[in-house]
């Protein structure tokens, strides 16, 4: 256990080398893959996670925290698919088409796989029926969807609908942000949830799968 915390501590420093030759040596001393992320990567980038919605901390230390969490799933991914244990979940994530801004997108994507979820990031000017068939292909439950500007904003309402067309907004959940969006326009459009914040998406979305 005691290694574990100090992948834990080594990824809270930002520091991948130290991550990668911890993680090396885990697996090394016979420690389950599904152990060491959870017990190390994960539950370091959960402080990060905390830390960050709190202030503690800001941008440049949480992507130096994501360059050492992939430092350690570069060794762990295979081994993880080979078990099955993939993570929890599977989420489908861009901006919508006619918004080119990422900058919130991407940092959401880092704090998602950072807390254990495998993150299909589909980029930007992303267009409703993309959402939706990468979702149904690639057997994903979430949708997030990122917004900066006001006249793109309408775009997540047409993948809310392309849901409601083909039956499956009961099985693929939808979550919207960026700066112009807020709960109100959620509700309005029949998005699942609304996410001020990378950190706060993380809880919302496990709040929509139930873990």
């Amino acid at each position: 256990m005691e290694l574990l915390l100090q992948i834990s501590a080594s990824l809270q420093q930002g520091d991948d080398s130290k991550v990668h030759e911890l993680t090396s040596l885990a697996l090394q001393q016979g420690h389950a893959p599904e152990k060491i992320l959870s017990d190390g990567l994960i539950a370091g980038m959960d402080i990060i996670g905390k830390q960050f919605r709190h202030h503690e901390i800001f941008l440049p230390d949480v992507l130096m925290a994501a360059k050492a969490m992939n430092a350690g799933l570069d060794l762990l991914k295979p081994l993880l698919q080979e078990s099955g244990q993939i993570g929890l979940g599977k989420i489908v994530i861009g901006t919508v088409s006619g918004d080119l801004h990422d900058l919130g997108k991407n940092l959401v994507t880092i704090m998602l796989k950072g807390a254990g979820f495998e993150v299909i990031d589909l980029g930007k000017d992303v267009k409703p029926s993309t959402f939706v068939d990468t979702a149904i292909s690639e057997n994903a439950t979430v949708i997030g969807m990122s917004a900066l500007l006001t006249t793109t904003m309408p775009v997540m309402k047409s993948v809310v609908e392309i849901l409601h067309e083909r039956g499956l907004a009961n099985s693929i959940k939808t979550i919207i942000g960026g700066a112009p969006l807020s709960d109100e326009y959620a509700r309005e459009i029949g998005a699942d949830a609304y996410a001020y914040d990378a950190a706060n998406a993380v809880v919302k979305i496990k709040e929509l799968m139930g873990v």
